[in-house]
């Protein structure tokens, strides 16, 4: 069953406000792929849709989208952002029981979600939904992100960032192992599927002020399991984490941009035409 995370509705409005998507470019890969398969465009869902960053970047291809959630509070606030006729959210449901008819969907979406739920009986959920010739799309990124700036400190400030993510790595969820990233590779070796991609390692750059990077290593399981457990060692290790990186960048306000690089890694496969 689907491991239940982010529910609150705290940790929801974090999730919106700082939470990233793919990039135009990388759901392009997603959309292509669908298209050289001889995929259709009119049905996507978006599983774990969270807020539903990514369940908006679907809207403008398809005729109708829906985004499902275990999370009410997700839902809820997803709602309020959903503001293009072909979006639904409506559908409150666990992973690995969708509410779709057999062979019904075009292309299934997983965005930084896969890794919660029963892989195994995801997959096959998958398979039953998806029409012949329909897709499934699972994308995520890694925790280790990059901080880049033009005066030539991005070194030191790289420093702090590794040390940021190991001040974190004890509170990371056992459910995800060492690494993610074997999850995805594991599934997609399971995936019996001729037609798929693996793709390991995709930098998506983003400009965003340092309050905003901050944020996002905040919404994070490994963040969050420290501040349930421990609030004020939590905020103190935010705090000087953030002042150590202005104190590099000779800023005083931590709205001052800095570029993000973020390593995506995506699989894709195509459900065959006789399965």
């Amino acid at each position: 069953m689907t491991h239940r995370l982010y529910e609150g509705k705290a940790h929801a409005a974090t999730y919106w406000k700082y939470r990233i998507s793919p990039s135009d470019h990388l759901m392009q890969q997603v959309l292509d792929f669908l298209q050289k398969q001889g995929g259709e465009f009119e049905l996507a869902v978006d599983v774990g849709c969270g807020s539903g960053q990514g369940t908006l970047l679907l809207a403008k291809h398809f005729a109708s989208v829906v985004g499902t959630d275990v999370s009410p509070a997700q839902l809820e606030l997803a709602l309020q952002h959903a503001h293009k006729p072909n979006i639904t959210y409506s559908r409150q449901c666990v992973a690995e029981e969708l509410p779709f008819t057999d062979s019904s969907v075009d292309l299934v979406t997983a965005m930084s979600a896969f890794h919660w739920f029963d892989r195994p009986r995801f997959l096959q959920e998958v398979h039953r939904v998806l029409k012949p010739r329909g897709c499934l799309a699972l994308l995520n990124y890694t925790l280790n992100m990059e901080l880049s700036s033009s005066d030539g400190c991005s070194d030191a400030l790289n420093h702090i960032c590794r040390e940021f993510y190991a001040a974190l790595r004890p509170f990371r969820s056992p459910l995800l192992g060492q690494s993610s990233i074997e999850m995805y590779r594991e599934a997609f070796e399971l995936i019996p599927y001729p037609e798929k991609e693996w793709h390991g390692c995709v930098l998506n750059t983003q400009l965003m002020p340092l309050s905003s990077y901050m944020g996002l290593v905040e919404s994070f399981s490994c963040y969050q399991a420290l501040l349930k457990q421990d609030p004020q060692r939590a905020h103190k290790l935010s705090q000087d984490i953030c002042q150590r990186l202005m104190s590099v960048m000779k800023v005083s306000s931590a709205e001052t941009e800095v570029m993000v690089d973020v390593k995506y890694f995506y699989l894709l496969a195509c459900k065959p035409e006789e399965a």
